[in-house]
């Protein structure tokens, strides 16, 4: 899997590495019980700290996509994903809500918001 961060984006590195990483998990390119790069090799090899890397992989390992292993290393969870909570879909709302928000704003039809996102979640799910 490949990493693509942008440096000049308002998103901070360690949110964009977590994100690159959830999709690759979400598209199958990642999967469960796979090793991922150490700290220091991943930062080492993408050119950033690797305390934004440590960030980054800590911050998934407490939403439960991977484990750290200190003899096995980092590797995404190989128990299965965290399943829907309520405490998620309060979060998906708080997220998704300035959005679609801006999207009325902006004149978008609720139809077409509703087909850009089923359009990104096929798009990762490679259907």
């Amino acid at each position: 899997m490949i990493i693509k961060l942008d440096l000049q984006s308002e998103t901070p590195i360690y949110a964009q590495l977590m994100n690159q990483i959830l999709e690759g998990i979400a598209s199958g390119a990642l999967k469960p019980g796979e090793a991922l790069p150490s700290v220091r090799s991943l930062a080492s090899d993408i050119g950033i700290n690797l305390h934004t890397v440590n960030k980054a992989y800590t911050l998934l390992k407490q939403e439960g996509f991977i484990q750290i292993h200190r003899q096995k290393g980092v590797v995404v969870q190989p128990d299965g994903m965290p399943q829907v909570t309520e405490a998620y879909k309060n979060k998906l709302r708080e997220q998704l809500t300035p959005i679609a928000a801006e999207a009325i704003c902006r004149g978008m039809r609720e139809e077409e918001l509703l087909g850009f996102i089923q359009g990104i979640f096929r798009e990762i799910k490679g259907n």
